[in-house]
């Protein structure tokens, strides 16, 4: 059996919100694997996982432009949210986004080689490190196209900690586009619809409902009747045109674009350190770290 340790037992309970014991057993049903103990404890019923959102860590912000047909979301962390209040940061950002546009990279390594003011854009984040005084990190970045008869919705959350960029066609109204945004960064949905969603993902949560509903002791002739039904529910919670749209219950995002004679094409949601191991740091004694320095 494999020994699991404290940090391993106390990241399981952070991504299920289950009780320490219950994860401690999980993990030594499972050999210490992370992601098949989550499984383990959705099937007997004491987490839902699936519902709880990834550890949001690191900080910085998350910004989305466009021009004509071309839309950019990008997100650049730093090491504490005081910098994303900083007006330099937010003019790197945005001028990194506008950048981005205008050389169009293929991924990280060409923007950062890409040249921005006469500099390469690795050399400028590296200037504002010395300037703000904290390690920036350029993460991530999507590009999207849409065409004349599109609409792109840009949206920002909580001054950029999230941000949503929306591509729907069959409309130019940017508020039909932006309200799809809004929706996605209120709901985080992770599929535009069922078709995107992998054969074995859609067996793998098959198999855990049907888990779920014999350790409930429900009758084995119901249980895939009773699976079906939670899979339109999971289906719903997943895929963002199955879901009731956040400014009207009474219609779906599908209706809701149904509406204005349009369809949604993709959507990009970023959240801010989605994914990344915050410092475990108390704040307290940061400052008087620095203070007694």
């Amino acid at each position: 059996m494999a020994t699991i340790s404290a940090k391993l037992v106390k990241e399981l309970r952070e991504k299920t919100g289950a009780g320490m014991m219950d994860c401690k057993k999980a993990l030594q049903a499972t050999d210490g694997d992370l992601d098949a103990a989550v499984d383990y404890l959705r099937e007997k019923g004491i987490s839902k996982a699936a519902k709880k959102a990834d550890r949001i860590a690191a900080e910085g912000l998350v910004h989305v432009a466009s021009k004509g047909n071309d839309a950019v979301i990008v997100e650049i962390n730093s090491e504490t949210d005081f910098v994303a209040l900083n007006e330099d940061f937010q003019k790197l950002v945005q001028d990194i986004a506008n950048h981005i546009l205008e050389v169009k990279p293929e991924d990280i390594d060409a923007l950062n080689k890409s040249e921005i003011d006469g500099q390469t854009v690795q050399d400028k984040i590296t200037e504002a490190v010395s300037k703000i005084g904290e390690k920036l990190t350029l993460r991530r970045f999507v590009l999207a196209e849409k065409t004349d008869n599109g609409a792109f919705g840009e949206y920002l959350h909580m001054g950029g900690r999230i941000g949503v960029l929306s591509i729907v066609e069959g409309t130019t109204d940017t508020e039909v586009a932006k309200g799809v945004a809004m929706h996605a960064a209120a709901l985080n949905p992770k599929y535009v619809s069922k078709d995107q969603v992998s054969e074995d993902e859609l067996n793998h949560e098959r198999e855990i409902l049907k888990q779920q509903a014999l350790n409930e002791g429900k009758p084995e002739k119901i249980v895939d009747k009773m699976v079906e039904g939670r899979m339109r529910k999971y289906l719903e919670e997943i895929c963002i045109v199955n879901q009731p749209f956040v400014k009207d219950s009474e219609v779906t995002v599908e209706k809701y674009l149904q509406q204005h004679d349009s369809k949604l094409v993709d959507f990009v949601r970023f959240e801010v350190g989605e994914g990344l191991e915050k410092r475990e740091e108390n704040f307290a004694d940061e400052v008087m770290g620095q203070v007694n320095k």
